[in-house]
């Protein structure tokens, strides 16, 4: 338990601070679940690849993942969408 006022603080601000990430960490794995199922779909939707790519760079933006955590990601989604195809942003 914690013993003086700033660090009683700190535990709420960690808490406000879990419940943001964790909601944007959901998200993010909605996103790229959902191109990833477009994509092995066998049509492709590429607004649904264009949301994943969008909310993993927010959330690097954000500092909710790492950006090259962000990259890889995305590498792995258009790997996944045939290599060499190219999704406009």
């Amino acid at each position: 338990m914690a013993n003086t006022k700033s660090a009683k603080k700190r535990i709420g601000t960690n808490a406000r601070k879990h419940a943001r990430n964790q909601m944007y960490r959901s998200q993010v794995k909605t996103a790229v679940k959902k191109a990833e199922l477009s994509i092995f779909s066998g049509k492709p939707d590429e607004a649904a690849i264009r949301a994943a790519i969008s909310t993993l760079d927010k959330a690097a933006v954000k500092g909710i993942i790492h950006k090259n955590n962000a990259a890889r990601r995305k590498s792995r989604l258009v790997k996944k969408l045939g290599g060499n195809a190219t999704v406009a942003v």
